[in-house]
């Protein structure tokens, strides 16, 4: 049997296409940046980090041939975690100028849309678990592929409308909380769908054992096709709740956080509004102070000239 270290560290897959394309993606952020550091280069790092974990670990030669418990983990960093991270890395007003061109422009105004996009990523999540497009993607490596890619761009269309940078196109408060739990919902009623079904993928019950790992999972692990099945229910079921329930939360630290600012604000204005009403009641009052002397010079003047 192979040991849980030799898989951790043996089983790694550095294809050269996806190491190419994750510096390939950063590069082009950093000269989209001008090459000048920022906060926000954190979580685009985090997130181009987390793309390659997804494509090259073991998590993504297990669920390839072997676990489809792996294959959930694999999916839920490149629809969950990959997406957000790499939104909120986005400069809003370098954003800004690049949806001038009426195409990007366009686009953005149709996908935006909650409907469009609540759609695109809950569709594409339950269009890839239907039995024979799953297997496709187990049998051909160019349509394992393209199920990835439908993930990661639908998904950053899915979080568009709660995490874009530009504010006035975030969703409201209490849109966005009944957004992400139907999202949360629909990903909790796949998950037990696929928890308490039978055995739906046939590539998981007789897998192709090229890296003799099989015994290990059967035998050593106790893992049946069956139970792999019910773990990979439950990771979505279970694993992915929390994440809509932090977004939840996020939405409402935001509303909370500007509501004080507006606080703030209104606060301010009207400490601003009473010191200019006092530096207008002190004009005033000098105004007539001077007025009352000039009057009184007067009298007094023309007094003089009666006397003389």
């Amino acid at each position: 049997m192979v040991s849980i270290w030799d898989i951790l560290t043996k089983t790694w897959e550095w294809d050269a296409s996806v190491i190419i394309g994750c510096i390939s993606l950063l590069v082009c952020y950093m000269v989209w940046q001008d090459f000048r550091p920022r906060q926000r280069w954190v979580w685009f790092i985090l997130g181009d980090l987390f793309l390659l974990i997804a494509l090259v670990s073991p998590l993504h030669t297990l669920g390839d041939t072997y676990l489809f418990s792996a294959h959930m983990v694999q999916h839920l960093l490149l629809m969950l975690f990959v997406p957000p991270l790499l939104l909120v890395s986005l400069p809003p007003k370098r954003l800004r100028k690049a949806l001038e061109k009426p195409f990007l422009f366009r686009a953005e105004r149709y996908l935006s849309l909650p409907l469009v996009a609540l759609l695109a990523g809950i569709g594409t999540m339950w269009f890839w678990h239907i039995p024979a497009l799953y297997q496709a993607t187990l049998d051909n490596h160019n349509v394992h592929i393209v199920e990835h890619l439908s993930f990661l761009v639908t998904s950053t269309i899915f979080w568009w409308p709660v995490l874009t940078p530009l504010r006035e196109r975030q969703l409201t408060t209490l849109p966005a909380m009944v957004y992400l739990f139907t999202a949360g919902f629909a990903s909790l009623i796949l998950g037990i769908l696929l928890t308490f079904a039978p055995p739906l993928y046939a590539g998981y019950q007789n897998p192709h054992d090229w890296l003799g790992l099989l015994p290990t999972i059967r035998q050593g692990w106790r893992v049946s096709a069956a139970l792999d099945q019910q773990v990979g229910g439950l990771i979505m079921w279970v694993a992915s709740g929390p994440i809509y329930l932090a977004a939840i939360l996020w939405v409402l630290s935001n509303w909370f956080s500007s509501q004080d600012e507006a606080a703030r604000d209104e606060a301010w204005a009207q400490e601003m509004a009473l010191k200019t009403h006092d530096a207008d009641s002190d004009t005033d009052k000098a105004e007539e102070k001077a007025l009352v002397q000039a009057t009184e010079r007067e009298r007094a003047v023309t007094l003089r000239e009666e006397l003389l």
